[in-house]
């Protein structure tokens, strides 16, 4: 295996001289960091080569464990909370030395790569692991210089992990073993205790973030694609939505599946690669997706194999967050540059397990602020004796675990946008229908996609709308290809007393939830909200 030197980036940040360490391994390609994986024990090949790797007792992120050092440049800025927790940065400096004291006689992997397909607001960064499937994350997910810009690549930002270590939470100050510390002034993201892969890329996505709107572009926990004419979409939406799912159309050209900004020149990737739930994955519903997972060069992560190396995409027996992680190049339609127009329409994804939502509605400029704050979608918790009550879940911006700025920042620049570039706003419901979960189902991924594609393709601008009486959600009354039965939720439940009952509740919930924003909202935004 070859060293890759590459002295002139070595020395992007003085006190992280990699050069002293001379088991640094620089910018393998993949298929060297297929061989240094395996030969180190962290994956395997499956039936197809690519590669599965398992993360351990970390199968997520651990939001409880990420912490922003608390620095006067940074300190107004930040929405300090439960989601930005503050640290000091003894506690930083302290863990740094530990680190690069732990790693300093171990083989490390170094990637350099990009964080924006727009060069106007591209972002160097440089990933560093003791973990060779790190390398090939990164290579997979961010944007991959040409061998000019890696010769002249300078790290802006750079990502230390060491997923081996792990802090003592009695002498380091951390709450756990496990830590994810972002230093801004000293521009690092310090991980350890974990392997997961998503901290990685989330840790840059939230420096994102907090860069972009200070150049009043709006950061966007969205995926996004095209039709051949260049008509853009935006899809914003928690795990599990369908961000990736819908935004995956043969017949439209895939921007990305998950991180974007939107500044006057139109929208951007801000990755160079996807990360799909591979929960339930069949070629059948998802055959873009699934097609990948065939490839050299993906990675499948915490994916139960059978005897023969093929994956079940059944089985949740790790994890029900299994994951494959893929560059953009291995969907067949994907963008050449990243890079698409202001956006026609922008979809807002929930999930409602409650059966409540309509399964598409169109929503005025105030009715998308109030639901792009609120961020709800419903998780099922899990059975114990059958089947529990939904959880409701509201995360702000779609998105507020990687948010660092206040939510109204997005919020006010998202519809800052939405107005200039008059943007159609559309909630589609991705969830139940017919009741809740237990009682009824879910929404037919072929009707959804049916609704969506009417909704890009113009077909409902015309259309006649009926106001739902709680969320006061405008529903079209006709979808072609669509049973009109299914589009008004009330009449999909055989118990109409008990709709009215799960939709007050649910309005409540809403409710309840942006009482954290109103003293920073105004009066025709809290009107938008549902009736309670």
């Amino acid at each position: 295996m070859s060293n890759h030197s590459n002295p002139k980036s070595s020395v992007g940040l003085g006190y992280l001289n990699l050069e002293d360490n001379e088991q640094t391994l620089w910018n393998l390609t993949p298929p060297e960091l297929y061989e240094e994986a395996i030969e180190n024990g962290e994956a395997i090949l499956t039936k197809d080569y690519a590669l599965r790797v398992l993360t351990g007792k970390y199968t997520g992120r651990s939001p409880k464990d990420k912490f922003i050092v608390d620095q006067p440049s940074i300190h107004d800025d930040i929405d300090w909370g439960d989601i930005n927790q503050p640290t000091d940065e003894a506690v930083f400096d302290n863990l740094f030395e530990k680190v690069t004291e732990y790693l300093s006689d171990k083989k490390i992997y170094v990637k350099d790569c990009f964080a924006g397909a727009d060069d106007k607001y591209r972002l160097n960064v440089r990933v560093v692991s003791e973990a060779a499937y790190h390398g090939l994350f990164a290579h997979n997910m961010f944007i991959r210089p040409n061998k000019d810009e890696l010769e002249n690549h300078e790290p802006e930002f750079t990502v230390l992990a060491a997923p081996n270590f792990k802090a003592n939470p009695d002498v380091d100050g951390t709450d756990t073993e496990t830590f994810i510390l972002v230093n801004f002034d000293k521009k690092i993201i310090l991980i350890g205790g974990t392997l997961y892969s998503g901290e990685v890329k989330k840790g840059i996505f939230s420096i994102m973030n907090y860069l972009l709107p200070k150049q009043n572009v709006m950061a966007m926990h969205c995926s996004a694609n095209m039709s051949k004419d260049g008509d853009t979409a935006v899809f914003f939406g928690l795990s599990g939505t369908g961000k990736t799912t819908l935004s995956s159309d043969q017949n439209r050209i895939l921007i990305g599946d998950d991180e974007h900004g939107w500044s006057e020149d139109g929208v951007f990737n801000i990755e160079g690669g996807c990360y799909a739930k591979t929960i339930n994955l069949s070629e059948e519903n998802e055959p873009l997706i699934y097609a990948t997972t065939k490839m050299p060069g993906t990675i499948l992560e915490n994916v139960v194999l059978h005897e023969n190396r093929e994956p079940d995409f059944d089985d949740t027996t790790l994890t029900q967050n299994t994951r494959c992680s893929y560059p953009i190049t291995s969907i067949p339609n994907a963008s050449s540059d990243g890079v698409g127009n202001h956006p026609s329409n922008v979809i807002f994804l929930t999930c409602d397990a409650f059966g409540v939502l309509p399964p598409i509605s169109k929503l005025t400029p105030e009715q998308a602020m109030y639901h792009f704050i609120s961020g709800y979608t419903a998780k099922v918790a899990g059975t114990e004796r059958g089947v529990t009550e939904p959880q409701a879940t509201f995360s702000a911006c779609f998105g507020a675990p990687f948010m660092p700025l206040h939510p109204t920042v997005y919020a006010e620049l998202l519809a800052e946008k939405i107005r200039t570039y008059n943007s159609t706003v559309w909630l589609l419901n991705t969830g139940w229908t017919g009741g809740p979960y237990g009682e009824g189902h879910r929404m037919k991924l072929s009707y959804t996609r049916q609704m969506l594609s009417e909704a890009l393709e113009g077909n409902l601008d015309d259309a006649t709308f009926e106001i739902d009486p709680v969320f006061e959600l405008a529903i079209p009354k006709e979808v072609d290809g669509v049973p009109s039965d299914i589009l008004v939720p009330r009449n999909t439940w055989k118990n109409k007393d008990a709709y009215d009952q799960k939709a007050e509740r649910l309005a409540g919930m809403f409710a309840s939830n942006f009482e954290q924003f109103k003293e920073a909202a105004s009066r025709e935004l809290i009107k938008a909200g549902p009736k309670v």
